[in-house]
C-alpha cells in the first residue's frame, strides 16, 4: 500500500539505498517506488531483529531484515515523534557482506562491467 508505506516518512525525510546513487528525497524516492507499488507488489522485507533507542521525542534503530529479493539485509534510521506520530527522517538499507567474503565482493565490484 503506497499511500501507507509513505505516511511513515517526514515531509523532510530521506532514504538511502543500497547502490551509493541512491539518496533520495520522499518526493523522490516515491516516483522512484511508484511502478513497483503500482503493479501490485513492491517489495517484502521482514525484521528478524531489531534495536531501538529513545531519548525525547528522537527515536534511532537498525534491523536485520530477510528480503526474497536482496538476502540478508540492514536498516537503520531515524525517526522524530511530530504530533503524536512517530515519522522516518532517515532510513538506510544495507547489503550485509560477511567479512570473510568481503574480499570477493570488493574485487567484483572492481571488475570492468
Amino acid at each position: 500500500d503506497e499511500d501507507r508505506y509513505f505516511a511513515h516518512f517526514a515531509p523532510t525525510g530521506a532514504f538511502l539505498g543500497t547502490d551509493a546513487t541512491e539518496r533520495w528525497d520522499v518526493t523522490a524516492f516515491r516516483a522512484f517506488a511508484h511502478p513497483f507499488f503500482a503493479r501490485g507488489k513492491a517489495w517484502t522485507f521482514r525484521a528478524t531483529r531489531r534495536a531501538v533507542a529513545v531519548r525525547g521525542d528522537t527515536a534511532w534503530f537498525d534491523e536485520d531484515l530477510a528480503t526474497d529479493t536482496l538476502g540478508p539485509a540492514r536498516g537503520s534510521g531515524v525517526m522524530v515523534l511530530r504530533e503524536g506520530r512517530w515519522l522516518l527522517e532517515q532510513y538506510v538499507l544495507s547489503i550485509t557482506v560477511p567479512n570473510e567474503r568481503f574480499r570477493d565482493v570488493r574485487e567484483l565490484l572492481e571488475r570492468p562491467r
